[in-house]
């Protein structure tokens, strides 16, 4: 299957997220500069409406479903962060959302999803199917599902990433991705290298979940067990159908990194450049920081991917 989505679609998606999406910030630090040996841009996307990068490509879905659709009302699947894009999205567009969530889901992440006046359906991520219980409740309901990252509207927005990087800090080396169900990774990979074709994609998965890692080397899609790892946004256990299909054209490489140096990196990022990383959203500097990637005197940009994570659950797991 081949699925094609360009760098007009990624504009055409910036247009329509343009006062409704925010512009992140692009943050530099000396003192990391220095630790990497390279110039490192941070794109912020834990600035993001809803704390992370998901509010681009749920908004650019969501907001082209018709009429007859938003009655229907909308239902997604996600640990977190999918979730609380969609509840917003569904509150701006004025549909309601019910939201298929993992049981063991952070709860500062289940009551931001609340406050945007979703319904949360819990399930045990390790003992069900999660694909399953969308297809019953949508055949139950008639709701509409909204995809996580397996439909080019979704990448398409997630690709404004990078779309609104190049824009500020001009040509790229290398652009480092977290990876989970790949629809960040295809939006900012088509969009990044329809700018620049010799741009050095690189993707970075935690080690329990290499799940890309492996599909990518099968040349085909891998199911691994759901991954136990500290980041639970990069839990998905085998690459979108239509994900990889973009993905597999244009990844030039994936790095795994250990829980470990998500948490150090975690710090870092509070301590020397202010601000605030979930664990997903540490995982593209954390391939950095932990020397998992040379890369000496390049410029790099870096997806900070999210910062949904409540302030016990911070001091926990940096203490």
């Amino acid at each position: 299957m081949t699925v094609v989505i360009d760098i007009n679609d990624i504009r055409d998606a910036a247009k329509r997220l343009d006062g409704i999406a925010n512009r992140t910030p692009v943050l530099q630090s000396r003192r990391l500069d220095e630790r990497v040996g390279a110039y490192v841009f941070v794109k912020a996307e834990n600035h993001q409406r809803t704390g992370s990068f998901k509010f681009r490509g749920a908004y650019n879905r969501a907001s082209r479903l018709d009429p007859e659709e938003l009655d229907r009302g909308i239902v997604t699947v996600s640990s977190g962060n999918h979730a609380q894009a969609v509840a917003l999205a569904a509150k701006l567009l004025g549909t309601t959302a019910v939201i298929l969530m993992p049981e063991d889901t952070p709860e500062a992440k289940v009551e931001a999803t609340k406050s945007y006046g979703a319904e949360i359906v819990p399930f045990d991520r390790y003992a069900a199917d999660r694909d399953d219980l969308v297809v019953e409740h949508v055949e139950r309901t008639g709701r509409v599902f909204l995809p996580p990252y397996d439909d080019p509207e979704v990448m398409a927005g997630q690709g404004t990433v990078a779309l609104e990087l190049l824009d500020e800090v001009g040509s790229l080396d290398v652009l480092v991705v977290p990876v989970s169900g790949g629809g960040l990774m295809a939006g900012c990979g088509v969009a990044a290298k329809s700018i620049n074709p010799r741009l050095h994609l690189v993707g970075v998965e935690p080690e329990a979940g290499d799940d890309t890692k492996l599909s990518l080397d099968a040349g085909e899609r891998v199911r691994i067990p759901v991954p136990r790892t500290i980041a639970d946004g990069l839990q998905v256990n085998i690459p979108g159908e239509l994900t990889f299909e973009v993905n597999r054209r244009q990844v030039d490489e994936v790095i795994l990194v250990p829980d470990a140096a998500l948490v150090e990196t975690m710090r870092l990022l509070f301590e020397q450049v202010k601000t605030v990383a979930e664990p997903s959203g540490a995982a593209a500097l954390a391939a950095l920081t932990s020397k998992r990637f040379d890369a000496a005197g390049k410029r790099v940009g870096v997806v900070l991917s999210g910062g949904n994570v409540g302030a016990e659950r911070f001091a926990e797991l940096i203490g």
